[in-house]
């Protein structure tokens, strides 16, 4: 029976213990934090967007004729070096055969001659005019080869058939597009930015875009180029490659948002909320958020301008990144346990927590 007791109150001071910390982690005080960050750093620039194929090929013939077969529909994935057309070959066929010939009567020639000039019975003029239309016609028959060989069409690169634009029974000319092909590598991103930006290109830092399709998502993109010349529109075409959009069935064709974060400068002021800073016996403070404890540390600063925006300029006190305490400065104290709210949230609308 004593033993029957004491498992009781075991079990009791337990669920005691149990409810102390349950009370004591809803006590915890939240506040919203943010990183210190440069003046430049404070602010995105954004951009209407679309996905571009990072390869865009129009496939042609490099010989003119009809063409006997499409193998290629759009929308067909094909891999490098896959046949996309064929040409009728029977022309190029013929021309082969008859400068085949001609190479074999020449050829017989010039190795006659060059046996008669070894043994002195000829020229050296008769010896040389052999030996280059030896050469002469050993060009002709490569390139009738090749001509041959070229009326067969392989896709250069993987990826899919955009557009076909002649059918079988067509009879086309070199260099006219028959197939174009966008490539299956890492989808693009296109923009185009103002003059104003463009003058700020050294200071972009990070890339990013959104899709409607995915809208709690954000792609990282890397920079590819900057075009130097402006266009018609007085606007720079800028170039970005996605690095995981084609997991996520992006193509190309897509529109999207992109935004580019600012880096700052070191001559530059760190700048963070108005919300942020407090005074405690004539001296300026923030509170620095220490994620591993989830605590907070009172630390002095030098207020250097506010602004009108919501921001002041810090000159002295933070570094860049640091992650402080933007809004419930006056309902903790040094050293005190917090929990940090989740930037946005679906039910933090516009951020107002």
């Amino acid at each position: 029976m004593e033993t029957k007791h004491l498992l009781i109150a075991a079990a009791m001071l337990g669920l005691i213990s149990c409810g102390s910390n349950e009370k004591k982690e809803s006590s915890l005080q939240y506040v919203k934090v943010g990183t210190a960050q440069r003046a430049e750093a404070q602010y995105n620039l954004s951009y209407p967007g679309r996905t571009k194929p990072s390869e865009d090929i129009n496939v042609s013939f490099r010989v003119s004729g009809p063409i006997l077969k499409m193998y290629v529909n759009e929308g067909d994935h094909v891999r490098k070096g896959q046949i996309i057309a064929q040409m009728d070959p029977r022309d190029y066929e013929t021309q082969l055969s008859a400068t085949t010939a001609e190479y074999e009567q020449i050829k017989s020639d010039a190795e006659r001659i060059e046996a008669l000039y070894k043994e002195g019975n000829t020229t050296a003029s008769n010896y040389d005019k052999a030996r280059y239309g030896l050469e002469q016609i050993t060009a002709k028959l490569n390139n009738s080869k090749h001509q041959l060989a070229d009326t067969k069409l392989y896709a250069p690169i993987d990826g899919y058939i955009e557009s076909r634009m002649h059918d079988a029974g067509e009879t086309v000319g070199a260099g006219m597009p028959i197939v174009s092909i966008f490539g299956s590598g890492a989808t693009e991103v296109e923009i185009n930015i103002t003059a104003s930006d463009y003058t700020k290109k050294d200071k972009f830092g990070s890339f990013y875009c959104t899709f409607d399709l995915f809208p709690d998502r954000k792609f990282p993109l890397e920079l590819v180029r900057i075009n130097q010349d402006a266009n018609a529109n007085q606007l720079y075409n800028v170039r970005l490659r996605m690095k995981d959009g084609n997991e996520t069935g992006i193509t190309p064709g897509m529109t999207t948002m992109v935004y580019i974060n600012m880096k700052g400068s070191e001559s530059e002021p760190i700048i963070i909320p108005t919300t942020a800073v407090f005074n405690d016996n004539d001296q300026t403070f923030v509170y620095i958020y220490k994620d591993k404890s989830g605590t907070v540390e009172k630390r002095a600063v030098t207020l250097k301008h506010l602004r009108t925006d919501g921001y002041c300029e810090i000159s002295n006190g933070l570094k860049e990144n640091e992650t402080i305490v933007t809004a419930g400065v006056h309902e903790i104290e040094n050293g005190q346990k917090v929990k940090a709210l989740p930037s946005i949230s679906k039910t933090n609308v516009g951020g107002l927590l």
